[in-house]
């Protein structure tokens, strides 16, 4: 007999849903769960095209690239994306708006009564987990919203991620580094081998790994399925030039043509993070969802991806500028240093860091703490995170200015009084943190854009 369908309110919605990240029995790897749900809400996931994207650094940039991309071409676009800032809302995002609280409950009570059903009946052995729940959400949401084109990032791996459970129209694999080793493997192959599981029969591949043995593993898999395959190469930009504190321009050939982008997100890195969305764009355009050079360059000038070498002038002009910087391994940590380097090295830059148990700290903080005028060491709002006193021990030598204050939010005031005007204050270890920091940056009643400031 199947469960009566109540609608919860939001925040017995959210407390339903972080309960189900603690049921260990959930904690499981296969797709099972989601393409029974899917299958039982009358395959929601099939009312819309989608981009599928994999990857160790990168993914969500390339996410929210396309996603602009789409939405500047006139689609009614759906963009799920993990983790969140501040919000669970964040994840789900339709025309480049968060679900809306009431929204997010009558989703969760719906895809709730239906696993509840499914595992009374035997269908299901038992609960979903939180990220599968999510992600079925994401997709019943996009097709009662008519989306007409939705962008899922992976949200771990690939080969065994909830978001696997759909067939795109396009997926692609963006930079392959090591993170989360314990799960995805020890190895470039074996780690490229995970993300490389989203590919499908018959679903055209961008393969923008950068390490060889990546990109060798991604088309090897490709031949393999018959696939067709394509490399966004470096080497397509005719013209290059850094403008507005780490933004890039360049110039190269969309849709036959030479055009002129300029990439809203910040960081040389993201140069190739959108000849892969542009990629992307021209795959979508062959099947007849065309988005135009016009679109092309006014949506990747537009993209925003907070958390993601985001600047913040919170004080105005007059006022130390804030970089937020989700840079949580060391790949990610390299493309922090090298954009320090070349975009603040003449200014005082003041570091906000802390992360969660499983990064590689030491290699990271090798990386960042003697580039910093000063260090503060806090602990993000995470029962994962690591202790002060830990970082402490592992990262003393690294740097002879070291504070610890726990709490994010004291940790992010003692550089702001700090700090000259002229200087920068930089938060970087984990995107917890940069939620976590955000939040305090509304407590003190700083204005914060909600898109980025216009380009200059």
């Amino acid at each position: 007999m199947a469960t009566p369908v109540t609608t919860p309110g939001y925040d017995e919605a959210i407390k339903r849903l972080l309960k189900l990240g603690l049921e260990g029995r959930s904690l499981k790897w296969d797709l099972e769960s989601v393409r029974r749900m899917v299958e039982n809400l009358g395959h929601p996931e099939q009312r819309f095209p989608i981009v599928h994207i994999a990857g160790t650094n990168g993914k969500g940039s390339v996410a929210a690239m396309v996603e602009s991309l789409a939405r500047a071409a006139g689609f009614r676009t759906g963009l799920y994306t993990s983790p969140h800032l501040r919000r669970m809302n964040e994840r789900i995002a339709v025309n480049g708006r968060p679900i809306g609280d009431e929204e997010f409950a009558s989703v969760f009570g719906k895809i709730e009564a239906c696993f509840e059903s499914l595992v009374e009946d035997g269908a299901l052995p038992h609960n979903p987990s939180y990220f599968e729940t999510l992600t079925t959400m994401a997709l019943q949401h996009f097709a009662g919203s008519k989306v007409e084109l939705a962008v899922l990032e992976v949200g771990l791996g690939g080969r065994l991620d909830a978001t696997s459970a759909v067939t795109p129209n396009v997926c692609a694999v963006t930079s392959i580094d090591f993170d989360h080793e314990r799960w995805l493997g020890h190895s470039i192959e074996a780690i490229a081998a995970e993300k490389a599981g989203i590919l499908k029969p018959g679903v055209p591949v961008i393969n923008a790994a950068e390490h060889p043995a990546a990109l060798e593993v991604i088309d090897g898999l490709a031949k393999e399925l018959g696939v067709p395959r394509r490399t966004p190469a470096t080497g397509a930009i005719k013209e290059l030039a850094a403008t507005d504190l780490g933004r890039y321009e360049f110039t190269t050939d969309y849709q036959g043509a030479p055009l002129r982008f300029t990439v809203g997100l910040r960081g040389r890195h993201q140069v190739r993070n959108a000849l892969t969305a542009l990629a992307i764009a021209e795959e979508l355009s062959r099947q007849g969802i065309n988005i135009p050079p016009e679109a092309a360059q006014h949506g990747l000038a537009q993209a925003y991806w907070p958390g993601r070498l985001q600047l913040l002038r919170p004080f105005g002009e007059t006022g130390p500028l804030h970089f937020l910087d989700g840079a949580h391994n060391p790949a990610a940590a390299r493309r922090l240093a090298e954009f320090w380097e070349e975009h603040l090295a003449n200014r005082s830059v003041h570091l906000l860091y802390g992360t969660l148990r499983d990064k590689a700290v030491e290699e990271i903080a090798e990386l960042l703490f003697p580039l910093a005028a000063s260090v503060v060491l806090t602990e993000p709002v995470s029962s994962r995170a690591t202790s002060v006193k830990t970082l402490s021990v592992l990262t003393q030598d690294l740097h002879p200015n070291i504070e610890l204050i726990p709490d994010p939010g004291q940790a992010l005031q003692r550089l702001q009084r700090r700090a000259a005007s002229n200087d920068v204050i930089l938060v970087a270890g984990s995107l917890y943190l940069v939620g976590d920091c955000l939040r305090a940056l509304e407590e003190q009643a700083i204005p914060q854009p909600a898109r980025p400031e216009p380009l200059r």
